[in-house]
């Protein structure tokens, strides 16, 4: 009787315990992860639907379930507490958690790159700025709370000796679908943004009155650089807006998505192969989705902050030895 109840035990509890493990079990079988976004109407939301969409319609045993957070700050702050163990988060805000910058040091592994994340303002085109300096003292929108757009607008800014809060009248947003409708409503003179194919200065553009785009000037870029080091050259290929005929340069750096390294080799095995057969889909259903390539993890994410599980697969593929 003690041996049939034994048998009973390995049956029914522990594949129990597995499960209540989920993404930390050696097993990665028909697992589903909850990943960190952002607010509605913003790029990371956007950019985390269509993953999801990609790497749920490939024969994968881990999917993938978006959930509404409030930025990269707040990503950070779950994947460190275990709210979740995957998330997209802005390329100054990894920096900075990463390298334990004005903060503890997170221990967090990178799963692929995101896009470049090029700053800029954009303002409605039938207004009359057209630098950085013409919008001084006027109301600014400058993204969400925990959003990680805010710390790249402060290092410009920074760069170039100014303060979103001294500088200008600067507007923190709820969501950051209330940027481009503040714009339009002329309730808010510009709205900071970064990306390519980023949704607020899709809105803009695609508008009536449609939009003009102030990035930092070649000579400011250069000033910028020699401040904050960290940040990178970074183009906006024309035609990415509607109305844009000339490639926009700027700087910023690339967006990440991030995993704790309590997941398993094999969940992350299984997540970045799916993200990677599905490049081409990615590429096909979302302009900055084409950025979202192994030659660009490569290219852009040093060998030692990537996952013991994406390691694994680039050797497999071939890649890295």
């Amino acid at each position: 009787m003690n041996k049939i109840i034994n048998q009973l035990a390995a049956v029914i509890i522990i594949p129990f315990i597995l499960f209540l493990h989920g993404v930390t079990s050696a097993s990665p079988s028909n697992q589903t992860i909850e990943l960190g976004t952002a607010t509605k109407g913003g790029g990371f939301e956007l950019f985390g639907k269509t993953l999801t969409t990609v790497v749920n319609s490939l024969e994968s045993p881990v999917k993938l379930k978006p959930i509404h957070t409030k930025g990269s700050k707040q990503n950070l702050k779950f994947l460190a507490k275990s709210k979740i163990v995957v998330g997209l988060v802005e390329g100054n805000a990894a920096r900075q958690a990463l390298e334990g910058i004005g903060r503890k040091k997170f221990d967090l592994k990178v799963l692929s790159v995101m896009y470049p994340n090029p700053g800029m303002f954009v303002v409605r085109a039938d207004s009359s700025y057209k630098t950085i300096e013409d919008l001084k003292g006027k109301p600014i929108a400058f993204g969400t709370k925990a959003s990680g757009l805010r710390i790249l607008v402060n290092d410009v800014l920074n760069g170039l000796g100014l303060k979103p809060d001294k500088d200008f009248q600067q507007i923190i947003l709820n969501k950051a679908s209330e940027g481009p409708k503040l714009v339009l409503e002329k309730k808010a003179e510009a709205l900071w943004g970064a990306g390519i194919g980023w949704p607020g200065f899709v809105k803009v553009a695609n508008s009536t009155v449609g939009a003009r785009f102030i990035p930092p000037t070649e000579s400011q870029i250069n000033k910028i650089l020699k401040k904050h080091p960290h940040l990178t050259r970074m183009t906006i290929p024309a035609g990415t807006y509607k109305g844009q005929d000339k490639d926009i340069d700027s700087i910023g750096l690339w967006s990440l998505i991030l995993i704790s390294p309590t997941v398993s080799e094999a969940t992350a095995y299984q997540l970045v192969k799916a993200i990677h057969q599905g490049e081409s889909m990615m590429a096909s259903k979302l302009k900055q989705g084409g950025f979202t390539t192994i030659k660009n993890t490569l290219s852009n994410v040093d060998m030692k902050l990537l996952h013991p599980g994406v390691i694994k697969y680039y050797r497999e593929q071939k890649l890295i030895q």
